[in-house]
This record gives structure tokens, sequence and C-alpha cells, in this order.
């Protein structure tokens, strides 16, 4: 069944319309007709799933036949991840998106080769959320994740955000598999963590300064295994692994 994607406010009555860009890639490109059965996502646990009712003047009517909300999954994972040159970012706003992160925010890190001003920044934040957007359409995630404006390490600590446990990927010779520090916590806390966050730095890894900053801001540092990891791959590799350990009830 075809998916589709309309914000909150836009989904509060018995009837939703697609338009813009949505309509169109529904009558344009699949060209569906009244009659045929589509879902719609809302990016905050509800899915819909409809009728089209009619197509009037490029728009799409739909009738609702069900609503289903989708409880998030039970831990929050952050993603911070320091933006990687060209569009390679975008695949891992993909593939973060379909493990199941509920924010990702992109990081200004030193050796990142282009540093962003407030309105590029801006602009890049948007750009991006379309990408987690349309990941979701693939994937059927009832939640879209928050694509946060680039922030540089600095300023992301700044705001001083409180994770249960806090993780850097790391090249360092004594960091330890995220597993030993989820049994920890689950020790000393009889439970799973809520709220995970764990960093990813670029090509290079962070800056030894930037290391310094992060590690007193209270992450531990986790080894990705013995060999050294493109960014897009570490990314997809700790989400991999966090979304295995904790996305699911222990025995």
């Amino acid at each position: 069944m075809h998916r589709f994607y309309l914000p909150p406010q836009q989904t509060g009555d018995t009837a939703l319309l697609l338009a813009g860009a949505e309509a169109h890639h529904a009558l344009r490109v699949l060209r569906l007709r009244p009659g045929e059965r589509v879902t719609v996502l809302d990016g905050a646990g509800h899915e819909f799933f409809c009728t089209i009712a009619e197509t009037f003047r490029g728009q799409v009517r739909l009738a609702v036949v069900e609503k289903r909300y989708i409880p998030p999954l039970p831990c929050q994972i952050v993603l911070l991840q320091a933006v990687p040159k060209g569009k390679l970012i975008e695949s891992i706003l993909q593939k973060a998106t379909e493990l199941g992160a509920a924010r990702i925010v992109p990081l200004l890190t030193e050796r990142v080769v282009k540093q962003l001003d407030e309105e590029d920044a801006a602009q890049k934040a948007e750009k991006w959320r379309a990408v987690a957007i349309e990941a979701i359409k693939q994937c059927g995630s009832a939640w879209l994740p928050e694509v946060s404006t680039p922030l540089t390490p600095a300023q992301f600590l700044a705001r001083q955000e409180k994770f249960e446990l806090p993780l850097l990927g790391s090249l360092q010779s004594d960091s330890k598999h995220p597993r030993e520090y989820i049994r920890a916590f689950r020790e000393q806390h009889g439970r799973l963590p809520n709220s995970v966050c764990v960093w990813i730095g670029p090509e290079g890894d962070f800056s030894p300064a930037e290391l310094a900053a992060i590690q007193s801001g209270g992450a531990h540092p986790i080894t990705l295994g013995r060999l050294v990891l493109r960014t897009d791959t570490a990314a997809v590799y700790c989400l991999s692994i966090l979304n295995y350990e904790l996305q699911s009830p222990w025995p």
C-alpha cells in the first residue's frame, strides 16, 4: 500500500487532503484513482488507512477508514552525527530513520569540509527533514525523527542536555563494547535506559579538543570493532547495536 505524509495539524478530520508534492506523486507518478487504498503517516505515532474519495484541481481527498496509534520505541536514541562531505549525510539520515533514531543532530566539527552560517544551517535542516520524511514513507515508521539545525559540538554541549546513557564512537584503546555499558546500567538501575545519545565523528575522527570536551560531558567511549569504519558505516553500526539491545525486552 502506498504511503504518504501529512503533518499532525492536517490530520484532525475524517477526510484528509493531499496537496502539493504529495498529491503530484499520487496523481502523476503513481496514477492513483478513486477507490484505491493508501496509508497516511503523521510522524507523531499515527497511521491512517484511507481510500481515495476524489481527485480535483491537482488535489486528492481521502476518506479515513481506520486510525491506528503506534507507541514510540522504549528508548529514545539521539544520533549526534558529524556532517561528512558531499551528500553522504542524506544516506545517514535515511538509515538512521529506518533504525528508529528519535532525533538526529548534525554536527559541524573542526574537520568538516564546510561550515554553515545561520541561514544556510536552517535551509540544510529543512532539506534534511524532507529526507527523513521520505524515509518514513519508505519504511513505514509512524514516528518522524527530529532533525535539528546543525550545531558545533561545543554548541550542543552548552545546552547541557541529559541522557541516561551517553556514548561516543571511539578509536581509543580504553573503549568498551556498548553492551558493557548497557549491562552496567541495567545492573545499577534494574532496567534499560530510556534515553541514549551516541556521538559519531567525521572521517579522521573528532579533534583531540572535541574528544576531550565530549568525554568531559559524560560520554562513554565505545569500540566499533578492530577495523576503522567510515562515518556513515559507524552510524549504522552503532544504531543497529543500540536498536537490537534496547528496543526489545531482554530475557
